[in-house]
């Protein structure tokens, strides 16, 4: 269970020093630290990190590389919990008992789209569909001069399963595009124009 300093002082509060009680209880593995500035903590050692990520940001969700992987597009396991968040201005970077998490902007406007909440074990968790996760990794990237070097990016610097990558939903990747204001979204959009226009 996630508890807030608050919340454990107002427990521990027969304790003379609570603080110390805190530390004690840290050292005994009884209480695991998730943002030591922020004065979060976990109970439970079994809980998986990634049902943890949006307790340390609450305005995040699962995506990119750890989304990707989750949802079968590249073939790599991904072993950081790599979430989207909007209006923090830099990349932000946590590790604990749990693991390490990563945080990056996505645009406002593009944030709340295609993005579910998910329930394990009275947890709450976040996680972009595989094509927000996409893309939300390509805006993230350096951009592409043309399809043939986006191409080569989604296929072989990303990895992304090319049967994984046209079992997409096209017309959600392309509603999703025009959202970011990216170079790399707007070469994905002619990417797939044709195959879109087949579907239609």
């Amino acid at each position: 269970m996630v508890k807030t300093i608050n919340m454990l002082k107002n427990e521990l509060k027969d304790y003379a020093n609570v603080n110390m009680k805190i530390k004690s209880m840290c050292d005994k593995n009884e209480l695991y630290p998730l943002v030591s500035k922020k004065g979060i903590y976990e109970t439970d050692a079994s809980v998986n990190g990634y049902c943890l990520a949006m307790c340390i940001v609450p305005n995040s969700y699962l995506s990119f590389e750890f989304a990707l992987s989750w949802h079968g597009l590249i073939p790599e396991a991904v072993y950081t919990f790599t979430s989207a968040s909007y209006k923090k201005r830099k990349k932000k970077k946590y590790s604990n008992f749990f693991g390490t998490y990563t945080f990056r902007d996505v645009p406002a406007e593009a944030f709340p789209y295609e993005v579910k909440i998910y329930e394990e074990n009275q947890y709450y968790y976040r996680l972009a569909s595989p094509e927000k996760a996409l893309c939300d990794e390509l805006y993230s990237i350096r951009p592409c001069k043309n399809k043939k070097e986006l191409e080569l990016v989604l296929f072989d610097d990303l990895r992304i399963e090319e049967d994984a990558f046209y079992n997409l939903n096209f017309k959600t990747l392309n509603e999703l595009a025009d959202l970011y204001h990216s170079t790399n979204l707007k070469l994905l959009k002619n990417y797939i124009r044709k195959d879109l226009d087949k579907d239609e």
